[in-house]
């Protein structure tokens, strides 16, 4: 399964504000510059996260982004359904596939999809950054507001 950028970058905004102390604000430009992704991509990337709940955005002068919720709190397979646009695994539709009527492939596909899905939710936020938070933030060079 190879996730979308999209979702990479999903994820590792995640990771970042996880690795911050509770309660301490960031920003997109912190985030897409420590990681060395497009603002822009990532501005995109924080609005979604913040309309589903994940991040919390405050505009203006003391704004910033800040976890809406626990890392505990945040399963991974759950960050992956709401960020992916096609869990697919094909488009059997472009072009239109022949084998459509007696395909197994799209079945498989899903099956396998589901089983990585839920293998993806027995990890939360906290798990990806429990116990290496501190080389996370040494390795993006992180300081704290």
């Amino acid at each position: 399964m190879k996730l979308t950028t999209y979702t990479d970058y999903g994820l590792r905004a995640l990771m970042f504000m996880a690795c911050l102390p509770p309660g301490s604000r960031s920003s997109v430009n912190a985030i897409s510059e420590h990681y060395g992704i497009s603002r822009n991509h990532m501005v995109k990337v924080v609005v979604q996260l913040s309309s589903l709940g994940y991040l919390n955005s405050l505009r203006g002068k003391n704004g910033g982004i800040t976890l809406a919720r626990a890392p505990k709190d945040i399963r991974i397979g759950q960050v992956i359904r709401d960020l992916e646009n096609n869990l697919n695994g094909v488009d059997c539709n472009s072009p239109g596939c022949k084998l459509i009527p007696v395909c197994r492939l799209t079945r498989a596909l899903k099956t396998g999809m589901e089983a990585f899905l839920i293998a993806m939710d027995e990890f939360t936020l906290a798990d990806l950054v429990h116990g290496n938070a501190e080389q996370i933030i040494a390795i993006l060079k992180i300081e704290s507001d």
